[in-house]
């Protein structure tokens, strides 16, 4: 029988890839399907991403913390660690642009959809979304990058 902490740290690592692997999976689509341009294409992607979201990356992104919470406590770490902390703010951080990226991709999606419907190109504002959507994916990459090594590591950073 498994223990509690081994099934909890399977839960926390097979979201922590689903989340990561969904969100560089879709961003890689939806980033190539937008540099070529064609509306059909954007309107279908982007109905698929918001779905993916949907799906998979929202749910992982409510366990990350959940079985987190329960690692710590059931492991007996300190939940004020610096290499903690660092993967709280860390988090936030990715959240943080997380949330308007979630926003802009259902917008992208409804202008895509509505263009393509109308057999038009898309609108100007369609690409300031996209240069607002592609900015705040580094960030959120780059948060979720030191947040593996932190668990891996847990390094004393202070």
């Amino acid at each position: 029988m498994i223990d509690a902490y081994l099934w909890v740290k399977t839960l926390h690592i097979v979201s922590s890839t689903i989340l990561f692997g969904t969100g560089l999976g879709t961003a890689f689509h939806m980033w190539l399907t937008h540099l070529g341009g064609d509306v059909r294409a954007i309107a279908a992607v982007s109905r698929n991403v918001v779905l993916a979201d949907f799906l998979f990356t929202t749910p992982a992104i409510i366990l990350q913390p959940v079985t987190g919470v329960l690692l710590i406590w059931i492991g007996g770490h300190d939940s004020l660690a610096p290499w903690l902390v660092a993967a709280y703010a860390l988090y936030i951080l990715a959240g943080l642009c997380w949330l308007p990226v979630v926003r802009l991709q259902i917008r992208v999606r409804d202008i895509a959809r509505a263009a393509a419907e109308k057999g038009q190109p898309l609108p100007p504002l369609y690409g300031r979304y996209m240069k607002i959507w592609f900015a705040l994916g580094w960030p959120a990459f780059a948060a979720v990058i030191a947040i593996f090594w932190l668990m891996t590591e847990k390094p004393q950073l202070w």
